[in-house]
């Protein structure tokens, strides 16, 4: 028990003087890290990645909707409020 006591206490004191690890390094104020890079899931500004992986445009064409904004296709190819 004294020895499974002493164990614990040294790695608890080791582990407060272990060098500490930075995920990120600090940046002074005002410099602009180069980082992080924007890349929307790969495919660049203004597209999103679709259901089977491929790159799609973040718009959609309304005209090529048969309902209006706020609304969708629901059973028997009414329109239906969303949320409904």
């Amino acid at each position: 028990m004294m020895k499974t006591f002493l164990a614990a206490a040294l790695m608890l004191a080791g582990a407060a003087f272990a060098a500490p690890a930075s995920a990120l390094p600090l940046v002074p104020p005002g410099a602009v890290p180069d980082l992080v890079v924007a890349v929307a899931g790969g495919c660049g500004q203004g597209f999103h990645r679709g259901p089977n992986g491929g790159c799609l445009r973040n718009y959609a064409n309304p005209g090529a909707h048969p309902c209006p904004r706020g609304y969708h296709v629901g059973p028997g190819g009414r329109c239906r409020g969303n949320g409904r």
